[in-house]
């Protein structure tokens, strides 16, 4: 399961108000929004979002599963490897890092692509052996093999002749 990392809102939209209306129409949706984010955060544990110099944002990345591992493709086009950290738990991953803003000749006149702080994190749907993890980083993609435990790899049953 792949986890959103949540981003402040300048002011919630409970606390904004419409000519015209008794109550905020939207509301209702900021407080689902939060109940929602409330239950995964204490699903991970902790808060999703470490505050340290602005909000921090997930990168596009892709999980699939093999007979033998989970790989995880995280795109960081840009980033150095010295500056992501990745962390493995029990059966979760967590990959830190930070985008940093080149130096530009001129005035930038239209900027679209993200700089700061990110990171993405996952649950892994089963048992892991997290002593054989490996991490690569190539054309801007970062892959991460996470091996399955032994038990939790699929082997094959023979059938035998029956009475």
């Amino acid at each position: 399961m792949t986890l959103p990392v949540r981003r402040g809102t300048p002011g919630r939209l409970a606390e904004r108000r419409f000519p015209g209306w008794a109550r905020d129409p939207l509301a209702e949706f900021d407080d689902l929004f939060g109940r929602i984010g409330s239950l995964l955060e204490s699903t991970v544990g902790g808060t999703l979002t470490p505050v340290t110099e602005g909000m921090a944002w997930s990168p596009l990345a892709d999980v699939s599963e093999t007979d033998d591992a989970y790989l995880i493709e995280i795109d960081v086009p840009g980033v150095k490897r010295e500056d992501i950290d990745i962390e493995m738990g029990e059966r979760d991953v967590t990959v830190r890092g930070e985008f940093k803003e080149r130096e530009g000749a001129g005035t930038l006149r239209r900027g679209t692509r993200r700089t700061g702080r990110f990171e993405y994190r996952t649950l892994l749907p089963g048992d892991v052996n997290t002593e054989e993890v490996n991490a690569a980083l190539r054309d801007g993609v970062l892959t991460i093999t996470v091996p399955k435990a032994e038990t939790t790899k699929p082997r094959h049953i023979e059938i035998t002749a029956g009475d």
